[in-house]
């Protein structure tokens, strides 16, 4: 199977915050001047203030390491600049100008015409300059960034980042410095900054938290208008108080009432609610507006089983390293984030895990609007230190207030397989910082389930992540065949030879998930480098082999969902379902009628619910849903 799925034509091209957008932005992806200092000049040089130390050219926002930047520099540079001019548009002289970076890894300094303008730490988080202060007389400004990315430092969230020079094992190709985009964007002197929205369910509303850049004073008021294809579903308007609106907007009741599934978002329908929002002075004078959407929906765990919209839900997820031979951690193109979103579905998975990286906002959006579910992960540091802990926590609620509004992220997880806690189990502070991430993240977002290490030694977490590489299906079945084999595993076999609980933890109905199984792979040639659980010779091998695991864990009544390892191919790492091109290694549909497979488990809870009842009538009509909505659902 070598032949590529079918392309996704292009589209127009997508805002980079996609919950926050307004018409006019400039784009600033293209050539910049570029230049390593190897030797750490400091400041000392002054080259935020020269041109001649550029001697390179570089394509941002690719990562220098990367070959789709032009230059393939793989080596050791902790220290790189860029430069390149820009042309500020007529609204720019009559109102303020924002300058905005996606991310840049690690750390980051701003000049604008020799003028310090924004500073940053954390490679995986947006930052923004208002740099109108800065603007000269004219169109043309220089704008200069140093990025400083020490491959050294290990106290750095740097997820799967290689510290060696060249990859090995499961690490990878560093990124350092802009690898995502870059833009400028024009505003009136105030202006909506922020938008955060909440959704209930329960009660038909949308919450929504709205924040100006400052305090104008009295008399401004806030116009929402919501709609769902074309359809209203509210049109209100908010008196602003300082500098921050909180509402609860009630959707039409009627039509929440009468077309309840027509509202909510899931994975089979991904209804999404535009919205648009203008700031509006005394005289209803439009002074700013903006463009965002959200998704009404509800997630939790209850009984063993995670909950979508108030009923159990099983996750198939797939992980995801989400990095591209050619670019890295940046995507090579708008269309090949759409496209691994695409990809996903197309292979029978309802979710994804993006491991170890904190993924460009646009492909949230695809996950929104084309129904993937995201488990939100943070990119570990290898460390346990006070400045590890320190840099993880702030850039961890940076993470937070970024995407919080995003339907499709479903669960939060802050650290994975005691990365940055190697001595979870000994040391005490160590268990305090993962118990404290758990709740700081449940306080800012109640609304989610939170993980706090997954994979093994639980100290705090809603879901019970187990990672379990065995190779055949038998062994799993022998672990997870029924409850009783279930704690025997935890408390006993222990797969991956870590303690599942710590601190006298005890399972107090938390879902279980296998979170990391499979990484099957094929058998390399002599040439190749390779890393992965298990080799196979063939594809037909490959296939029966992941069938058997897949039905496995199908069978089992007590897993409530599952995280297959892993879509692509990635450097080294040959265990994707997909090579590192995005072609396939199996026949994708016969990976999707494994893959999407009725589970024993929601069986299990349909057949429960269905005894529980005493209407025969009610009885059949969920009998011969068992094998229709409800198992679509599923």
């Amino acid at each position: 199977m070598n032949e590529p799925f079918p392309a996704t034509p292009a589209a127009t091209p997508l805002h980079p915050r996609p919950q926050l957008t307004r018409e006019r932005w400039d784009d600033l992806s293209g050539v910049w001047g570029f230049a390593h200092d190897d030797e750490d000049r400091r400041l000392d040089g002054r080259w935020f203030e020269r041109e001649d130390v550029f001697d390179q050219q570089i394509t941002v926002p690719f990562p220098p390491e990367s070959r789709a930047s032009g230059l393939r520099a793989t080596g050791y540079h902790p220290v790189v600049w860029y430069r390149r001019t820009v042309r500020v548009a007529p609204e720019g002289r009559t109102g303020h100008v924002l300058l905005h970076f996606g991310a840049v890894d690690y750390r980051a300094r701003v000049w604008v015409n020799g003028r310090l303008v924004a500073q940053h730490e954390g490679g995986h988080t947006p930052f923004t300059a208002d740099i109108t202060p800065a603007l000269v007389p004219g169109e043309t400004q220089v704008v200069v960034v140093r990025a400083e990315d020490d491959p050294a430092d290990l106290a750095q969230p740097r997820g799967k980042q290689d510290w060696e020079e060249t990859p090995h094992a499961i690490w990878y190709h560093r990124t350092t410095g802009i690898w995502q985009p870059v833009w400028l964007e024009y505003v009136p002197r105030t202006f909506i900054q922020t938008l955060r929205w909440t959704p209930d369910v329960e009660r038909g509303r949308l919450g929504l938290v709205l924040r100006l850049n400052r305090d104008a004073g009295q008399g401004l008021r806030v116009r929402v208008r919501l709609s769902i294809r074309g359809q209203r579903l509210a049109d209100d308007t908010y008196a602003l108080e300082g500098q921050e609106v909180r509402r609860e907007i009630e959707l039409d009741p009627g039509r929440f009432r009468a077309e309840r599934q027509d509202l909510l978002w899931s994975p089979r329908r991904p209804n999404l609610i535009d919205a648009r929002i203008s700031l509006l002075d005394e005289d209803d004078n439009v002074m700013d507006e903006v463009g965002s959407y959200a998704g009404l929906r509800s997630v939790g765990v209850r009984d063993g089983r995670f909950q979508l919209n108030g009923s159990a839900y099983y996750l198939r997820l797939v992980l995801a390293q989400n990095y591209w031979p050619e670019s890295h951690l940046a995507a090579p193109s708008e269309e090949a984030l759409r496209r691994e979103v695409e990809l996903i579905k197309a292979l029978g998975f309802n979710g994804v895990r993006i491991h170890q990286k904190v993924e460009d906002p646009r492909f949230l959006y695809w996950c929104d609007r084309l129904g993937v579910l995201v488990w939100g992960e943070m990119a570990n540091s290898f460390v346990f230190t006070p400045e590890a802990q320190r840099r993880l926590t702030r850039e961890w609620l940076e993470v937070l207030e970024r995407d919080a509004s995003h339907p499709c992220i479903v669960t939060w997880v802050p650290i994975n397989e005691s990365w940055g806690v190697p001595n979870l189990e000994g040391d005490p502070a160590q268990r305090a910082f993962v118990r404290g991430l758990y709740h700081l993240t449940k306080s800012l977002d109640p609304t989610r389930p939170v993980i706090g290490n997954d994979g093994w030694e639980l100290v705090e977490g809603d879901i019970l992540g187990v990672h379990d590489y065995a190779l055949d299906g038998a062994t799993l079945r022998e672990r997870y065949g029924s409850e009783e084999a279930l704690e025997h595993t935890l408390r006993a076999v222990q797969p991956s030879s870590r303690n599942f609980y710590l601190a006298g933890h005890h399972r107090q109905g938390e879902p279980v998930m296998l979170t990391e199984f499979g990484g099957l792979s094929h058998a390399p040639s002599e040439s190749e480098r390779w890393w992965g659980y298990g080799t196979l010779p063939d594809s037909d091998t490959l296939l029966s082999r992941y069938e058997e695991l897949l039905t496995a864990v199908l069978d089992s009544p007590v897993i409530a969902g599952f995280c297959y390892t892993q879509l692509t191919d990635t450097e080294q790492e040959t265990n994707g379902l997909l090579r590192e091109d995005r072609t396939p290694k199996l026949d994708p549909e016969r990976v999707r009628a494994v893959t999407s497979r009725v589970s024993r488990a929601v069986q299990h809870d349909v057949l429960v619910e269905i005894h529980a009842l005493a209407d025969e009538r009610r009885r059949a009509q969920m009998l011969a849903q068992t094998q229709g909505e409800v198992m679509a659902e599923d």
